[in-house]
C-alpha cells in the first residue's frame, strides 16, 4: 500500500513537472526563404537548419540565466513561439514580432567562419525577443548593448570589437555599451539581470543610482579611467 502510494505521488510530481515544462517551453520554427541564392545555400551547407534551431534554444536558455529568469518563469516575457528566416536582404539581422530574420547577403559576404559568427549573431537577436526595453522609453543604445553584452558573455564577441575602456559614450551602444555593461556587472554580480528587471515598466537613467550608488555619467568616467582612455 505505501508503496503504491509512493508511486502514484512519483507520478504526479512527473506529470505537475511535464505540464510545468509544456507552460513555458518555446516553439521554434524555421524558414530559408533565400534558398536559391548564394547567401543561402552558403548557410544550408555550412550553418543549416537543425544547428539554429539548436542555437535558438541554447540562447534562450543562456539569456534567461543571464538575466535570473531561468527559476522565475513570472519575469520573462510571454513569448511561446519564435520563427527564424533566412532573407535575401541588406543589412545582417533584426528581431521584430518574435521572429528573426538574418541576411542571406551577410552570410554570402562574410568572409570568416560564418557559423560561429551567425551564431553570435542569433544570440544578440534572441535578446531583443527577451529583454525588457523600458515601454520603449530605454535608449536604443541600451538596447542594443545588451544584446551585445549577452553576445560577449557567451563567448562570440567578434575580434573587430572595440576594446574594453573605447567608445564615446555609455549609450553608443552595441560592442562599446556591452564592454561598459561587463564592468557595470563586476562592480555588482547581477547588475545587467537586475536593470533589465527594472526595465519591465519603465526607464530612467537613475536605475544605475540605484543599482551602483553612481550616476551613469560618473560610472563611464570611472570605466574610462580605469583603462586610461
Amino acid at each position: 500500500m505505501a508503496n503504491s502510494i509512493t508511486l502514484c505521488l512519483c507520478f504526479s510530481s512527473l506529470a505537475i513537472l511535464a505540464t510545468i515544462q509544456g507552460i513555458h517551453a518555446v516553439d521554434y520554427t524555421f524558414t530559408n526563404t533565400a534558398a536559391n541564392t548564394p547567401g543561402g545555400v552558403r548557410f544550408t551547407n555550412e550553418i543549416g537548419e537543425q544547428y539554429s534551431i539548436q542555437t535558438l534554444d541554447a540562447a534562450t536558455n543562456f539569456i534567461w540565466k543571464i538575466f535570473q529568469q531561468d527559476t522565475t518563469p513570472a519575469d520573462r516575457k510571454n513569448v511561446q513561439k519564435v520563427s527564424l528566416f533566412i532573407d535575401d536582404m541588406d543589412g545582417v539581422a533584426y528581431a521584430s514580432n518574435n521572429e528573426i530574420h538574418v541576411s542571406a547577403r551577410y552570410i554570402q559576404g562574410y568572409s570568416g567562419d560564418v557559423k560561429t559568427e551567425i551564431t553570435g549573431v542569433l544570440y544578440h537577436e534572441m535578446t531583443h525577443i527577451w529583454q525588457w526595453n523600458g515601454n520603449g522609453q530605454a535608449p536604443g543604445g541600451l538596447i542594443e548593448g545588451i544584446a551585445d553584452y549577452v553576445r560577449l558573455k557567451a563567448g562570440y564577441a567578434p575580434s573587430h570589437w572595440v576594446k574594453p575602456g573605447e567608445g564615446d559614450r555609455w549609450d553608443q551602444g552595441y560592442d562599446v555599451t556591452a564592454r561598459f555593461l561587463d564592468y557595470c556587472d563586476s562592480l555588482r554580480s547581477g547588475f545587467v539581470a537586475e536593470l533589465n528587471k527594472k526595465m519591465r515598466d519603465g526607464y530612467n537613467n537613475t536605475y544605475f543610482v540605484d543599482l551602483l550608488g553612481k550616476t551613469v555619467d560618473q560610472l563611464w568616467m570611472d570605466y574610462k579611467a580605469k583603462y586610461n582612455t
